[in-house]
């Protein structure tokens, strides 16, 4: 008897969409370049938004070993433990998730599965002053072409270090409710971008 699949079967339709949630490098308060920690809240629901929309992979970007023991924790238990059988449709969401050291692993990774470097689209809650915006409908209208794998980039804390949003292909225009407020959780901010790039 064979064993039950850890990883979904690749769908050629699919969009060619990554996620990576980045814990290093991100800024705190007051700028500096910080780590973050991984929430058990993170690594389910935005598993879960990037099932739905059918995002090819979802990587969780820290460089500390204990948060992989933590996320491989999480994972083990939904997709090849006792969770799998008590909510099976939980493995599926939680069967494209993988904790990586750098968000150079997730390039990389990626870049094997799709035989092509994915082009990096960053997220910020605040539009930059010496950087042009890439519009979400011109980014939807690349992802529905196919013609090249994208990655979206979303940073924990408060937000990707300026080295990460230069380094990046585009930047995405922030979420913009038109009331002046913009603190959206991050699992939040997942969930809307990939509606606006992907959703019907």
């Amino acid at each position: 008897m064979s064993a039950e699949p850890t990883e979904l079967p690749q769908d050629p339709n699919a969009p060619r969409l990554y996620l990576a949630l980045v814990h290093y490098p991100v800024k705190d308060r007051a700028g500096a370049t910080v780590t973050t920690s991984v929430t058990n809240l993170d690594v389910h629901d935005i598993a879960r938004s990037a099932r739905t929309f059918g995002v090819r992979r979802y990587y969780v970007v820290t460089p500390i070993e204990l948060q992989h023991t933590l996320v491989r924790r999480i994972l083990e238990h939904w997709t090849t433990g006792a969770g799998r059988k008590r909510m099976p449709e939980r493995w599926e969401a939680l069967s494209l998730a993988e904790p990586v050291v750098s968000l150079e692993q997730a390039i990389e990774d990626a870049t094997k599965r799709e035989g092509e470097r994915p082009r990096l689209l960053v997220t910020a809650a605040r539009a930059p002053k010496d950087r042009p915006l890439t519009s979400v409908a011109d980014a939807r209208g690349w992802l529905r072409d196919r013609a090249h794998p994208y990655m979206l980039i979303l940073g924990t804390g408060h937000g990707l270090a300026e080295s990460l949003l230069a380094g990046a292909d585009h930047q995405l225009e922030p979420l913009d409710s038109g009331t002046g407020y913009n603190h959206l959780s991050v699992r939040a901010a997942a969930a809307i971008y990939l509606d606006r790039l992907l959703g019907r």
